[in-house]
């Protein structure tokens, strides 16, 4: 099975996605409803967030790798209040992200926020994140309807080890007892995460199956949580409780490392 999609693939998934994201707005009956994920918003600000930071991260690209800090979309149209011109404001922000993508390429040096991760500081990964940004905001959007549909298969499956990779990962310390926590997604891919004084590092498992279980064995985790990828996906950016999840050996880590914030 496939983990890592290739970066056409990322092309055309961020605009698939997006034009899911349009769609669920299109549908809204109202642009001032909230955000059921993200309460502090409403549906038109989450819109608004989504442009302006496509356009931010298009013009981050477009200034090249030796940007030392990300562009901003200053001189860009401000988001418009109604619907049909914000509809075709959104639409553009994807294409810049997608143009400035595609004439960079996967291997050109990119500023990104992610320093000491296993994430590289390319095109490539930039684009790896903006489709999870565009997809979990997807998933955003529907539920404001009432209508949330899970994230495509593989968007999920390459969200899991994106997230791992691109957000856990750090050469910080971890300032706890060190830990091993694994991740199970029952279509039958397995990552582990190793929390020590060195950091946290991401790591592929075997299949399930051949994995320890956990407390069984001198390589078995800590701690392990088990669902879909789309449900892991969800579960990482607080989109789903923990408990919603099936947890096995000690669940308090899980709190830490959402606690922790690194510094780097």
């Amino acid at each position: 099975m496939r983990e890592n999609l290739e970066f056409p693939d990322l092309l055309r998934l961020i605009d698939e996605r997006a034009t899911a994201f349009r769609a669920a707005v299109a549908a809204a009956p109202s642009l001032d409803v909230q955000v059921p994920s993200c309460p502090e918003w409403t549906l038109f600000e989450l819109v608004q967030h989504l442009g302006v930071g496509r356009r931010a991260w298009a013009a981050t690209i477009a200034a090249g790798p030796d940007a030392a800090v990300k562009s901003t979309a200053e001189g860009a149209p401000a988001a418009p209040r109604e619907r049909a011109a914000l509809l075709a404001w959104l639409a553009a922000s994807t294409q810049e992200l997608l143009d400035a993508l595609r004439e960079a390429g996967p291997d050109r040096g990119c500023w990104t926020w992610w320093g000491s991760s296993q994430s590289p500081r390319t095109c490539g990964a930039v684009a790896r994140h903006q489709l999870q940004e565009i997809a979990v905001h997807t998933y955003d959007a529907q539920l404001t309807l009432g209508a949330p549909q899970p994230l495509p298969d593989e968007v999920a499956r390459d969200g899991v080890a994106e997230f791992l990779s691109t957000c856990c990962a750090t050469t910080a310390a971890w300032p706890h007892k060190p830990a091993t926590l694994d991740f199970h997604a029952v279509e039958g891919l397995s990552w582990r995460l190793s929390l020590s004084a060195d950091g946290a590092r991401a790591s592929r498992l075997p299949t399930p199956a051949a994995t320890p279980a956990t407390g069984e064995g001198p390589d078995a985790a800590d701690a392990s949580v088990r669902g879909t990828a789309h449900e892991l996906v969800l579960f990482f950016y607080d989109r789903v409780p923990m408990d919603s999840l099936h947890i096995d050996g000690d669940g308090r880590v899980f709190d830490l490392l959402r606690a922790w914030e690194p510094d780097e």
